[in-house]
């Protein structure tokens, strides 16, 4: 080839693109096209050469991007020319380099392939019934890297040699196993065993059809899967759940059940396409669904919901389990209720069997515990994460245009549901669901997990945000750390960022917005400027700051956080504002679950203002409306009963109860008259799932109006819904409707969950927003104080 006729470029290339089949994909495009160059991981991503005549080096470019392999992303692409090479005769893949930036997009875990399934059940096959099976288009990868670029020396996975059928694919770059980190087969890899609770072997055959026959009979087992165990048990033996329940201590809240396949499962929940495409994509989340009637699962497996939590087998393990015939199973967290996954064998012996009748285990080691995705499916085949862990984490968020230069930011949520969120580089790694820090397992999981996250990618944080609540435990822990208080840790800058304001942020960034936005974030709880309990706020935002509009008139709350788990304490509060003196009489008359001796002293502190916080918590009104219409007199668990009330909505109820907007400030929202109308209706006879109708759809009434208000105020046309409430289906479903036929775009949650799950992401994009606006002023010469950055709840 003429020297005059031939290009060579180089091209670095960044998203998920290791540990994918990309650079095989890379190779056997090159050699197609007869190209001649390099392709190597490295650090920030993939960097590549190509040599060749022009066209056809344009034609590589094409078809690079197009015919991506199905596990890879591009999120960047940086092309320059390079000297061309003489004599180069072949195409190469270089071994990795090591950087100073690990700024490459670790992988995240995906379900077994259809190609992998196939040689499963294959007798021939040399990987016939190996439950670690897998390629480079599926199995583990965050659960086992533990450092970056992600090769096998760099996983859990090193300690297993590869045997020479291993090797052989393993180099072979026309082989989907060329480069799979987690490669094995029967003869070099990882093996699983059975266990009595005391940890002594149970001889047998075939582990896995004993651990079958083992749930088929009726036993609970622990089993470790992917990034940590599962208890199970069949899901249609309601004194096996109740069993479960019991050992596990979880008395009320929802499981998840698995399915042997589509068919298993369309007769327990109503499919659609979408449904179906999520169950069995490589991510196979959790998938919440519309319950079908006379579905045949144990009443305690959902009580009281319209919805089944269901799953389909995503490692080659959960396949080989049902294909011994197993029916629907209970498939939930190995673990205590609240407490971490567990994830190691030997702690699975010592906390999971008081639990499990038998564990079944396996020695691939587990690098980070997760727990499972669950989404959250609604009509029109749309979708909202609600827990972001296994196939989601760690994704990252790219925040467009706003943190380009900005320092390495760690963000550490909120307090329940919490996730905490690493912004380097321009891209926001959100982390799994880590969980409820008031539980010290759980506190000691978020620092293991900000630990990995810092060392994985080798960042060091140069700023933190954390909520403005003081006493947060993640606020506490980054206060700490701002002091330069914790062993290791130099003092660094703190930004204290409005707990609704951080919801409406993660909306803005999950959409690569920067506002201004009117925001609704409506939840349980948040701590607010003024000192009292925020919940369901009005806002005018974008990612530096944020203006309250509205909100809902404050309520007291009798017992402070008591309220939130015993829903009669609301029921008084708001019978209390509306009736006075009364209100004993009418909660009589209203039938409120709890002894009279109680709610007579709720009434005294009510009137005496003794520890009644004040909140305008959209959340404790559900509460509120739940234990009126007799639904749920406690929260067992939480949100259950906005979750039983939403569950019993009488379809096609169109009229809501009256309130009152009073513009005073910020205005306020007055659900006064909405609680005579529901008295009303609770004394007459009427339907709890009228009431529910009714209710629900005077929160979209108010909200709505709300929104048009801030419209009329701001001339903002763009609203965001975020917060935990907005969970709730047919409250978003009925509100993102009315708001976009007014005229609105509406922002609502997809990736990102609008709880607290979502809080960490908000929080970093809002200090990053605060960093360009600080920089900006300097280099206009302005004054910069330290509240800019310190942390300082004014600011908010």
């Amino acid at each position: 080839m003429a020297a005059e006729k031939v290009q060579r470029i180089h091209l670095a290339i960044r998203g998920q693109v290791q540990g994918v089949g990309f650079r095989p994909f890379v190779y056997r495009l090159a050699t197609q096209l007869e190209l001649t160059g390099h392709v190597a991981n490295d650090s920030r991503g993939v960097h590549l050469e190509e040599q060749g005549a022009p066209e056809v080096v344009e034609m590589f470019c094409r078809r690079l991007t197009t015919e991506l392999p199905p596990l890879a992303t591009v999120a960047g692409l940086d092309r320059r020319a390079a000297d061309v090479v003489p004599g180069e005769g072949a195409f190469r893949i270089l071994p990795s380099e090591a950087g100073e930036l690990a700024d490459a997009q670790v992988t995240v875990d995906t379900a077994v392939c259809a190609a992998c399934l196939a040689e499963l059940a294959d007798p021939a096959d040399p990987r016939y019934r190996y439950p670690f099976i897998n390629c480079t288009n599926c199995g583990p990868r965050y659960t086992l890297v533990r450092r970056i670029p992600y090769d096998r020396p760099h996983t859990t996975m090193a300690e297993f040699p590869m045997c020479s059928l291993c090797a052989r694919e393993y180099s072979d770059p026309a082989c989907r196993r060329f480069h799979a980190q987690p490669v094995a087969c029967p003869r070099c890899g990882p093996s699983v065993w059975l266990v009595d609770p005391r940890g002594r072997q149970i001889v047998c055959d075939d582990a896995i059809a004993a651990a079958a026959d083992m749930l088929r009979d009726g036993r609970i087992l622990a089993i470790k899967g992917l990034g940590g165990f599962h208890l199970a048990c069949r899901a249609d033996d309601d004194h096996l759940v109740g069993r479960l329940r019991r050992r596990k201590q979880r008395d009320e809240k929802p499981f998840a059940i698995m399915v042997a396949d589509l068919a298993a499962a369309e007769k327990l929940v109503a499919l659609d396409d979408a449904a179906r495409q999520l169950l069995t994509g490589p991510v196979s989340p959790i998938v919440l669904l519309p319950r079908r009637a006379g579905a045949p699962v144990a009443a305690g497996v959902a009580e009281g919901m319209d919805c089944l939590a269901v799953m389909l087998p995503y490692t080659p393990l959960h396949h080989l389990l049902f294909a011994c015939g197993l029916p629907a199973m209970v498939m939930t967290s190995g673990n205590i209720s609240d407490e971490p996954l567990v994830k190691d064998n030997d702690a699975a012996i010592a906390h999971l069997s008081p639990i499990a009748d038998a564990l079944l285990l396996h020695n691939r080691p587990i690098e980070r515990r997760i727990d499972d995705s669950v989404v959250q499916h609604r009509p029109a085949g749309q979708s909202m994460v609600a827990r972001r862990a296994r196939g989601y984490a760690p994704t990252p968020v790219a925040l467009r245009g706003l943190a380009e230069g900005a320092p390495a930011i760690l963000a550490v949520g909120a307090e329940l549901k919490n996730t905490v969120c690493l912004l380097a580089h321009g891209r926001c790694v959100l982390s799994e669901h880590i969980g409820d820090l008031t539980d010290g397992r759980t506190y000691r999981h978020f620092i293991d997990t900000i630990n990995h996250l810092e060392a994985l990618f080798d960042v060091c944080p140069e700023m933190l945000a954390a909520d403005m609540h003081p006493q947060y435990l993640s606020t506490q822990y980054a206060a700490r750390r701002h002091r330069g208080e914790l062993p290791g840790r130099s003092a660094l800058p703190l930004v204290a960022v409005q707990h609704h304001h951080a919801h409406i942020a993660s909306c803005l960034a999950e959409h690569g917005r920067g506002g201004p936005v009117v925001g609704l974030a409506c939840d349980g709880t948040g701590f607010g400027p003024d000192g009292t309990v925020w919940g369901c706020e009005v806002l005018s935002a974008d990612l530096t700051d944020f203006r309250r509009l509205g909100h809902l008139r404050y309520l007291p709350l009798p017992g402070g956080d008591a309220a939130a788990v015993e829903t009669w304490r609301a029921a008084l509060a708001v019978l209390f504002d509306a009736y006075g003196d009364r209100c004993l009489d009418v909660a009589e008359r209203c039938r409120l679950a709890a002894p009279p001796e109680a709610q007579q002293t709720v009434v005294e502190m009510l009137s005496m203002g003794a520890n009644c916080p004040p909140a305008s918590s959209l959340g404790r009104w559900f509460d509120a409306v739940a234990a009126l219409a007799g639904v749920a007199a406690v929260n067992g668990y939480e949100a259950q009963a906005a979750m039983r009330l939403e569950a019993i909505v009488q379809p096609g109820m169109g009229e809501g109860y009256p309130y009152q907007i009073v513009s005073s400030g910020p205005f306020e929202i007055d659900l006064r008259p909405m609680v005579c109308g529901l008295v009303d209706d609770v004394l007459g006879g009427v339907a709890a799932g009228v009431i529910a109708g009714r209710f629900h759809n005077t929160v979209v009434g108010f909200l709505a109006e709300s929104a048009r208000r801030a419209r009329e105020a701001t001339g903002l046309g763009v609203v965001a819904l975020s917060g935990g409430c907005f969970a709730n289906r047919y409250l978003s479903a009925r509100l993102e409707a009315k708001l976009t036929a007014e005229g609105f775009e509406v922002l609502v949650h997809r990736s990102v969950p609008c709880n607290d799950g979502g809080v960490a992401l908000g929080q970093a994009a809002v200090a990053a927003a605060r960093w360009a606006q600080a920089t900006g002023a300097r280099a206009v010469g302005g004054r910069v104080g330290a509240s800019d950055v310190s942390g300082d709840p004014r600011k908010d």
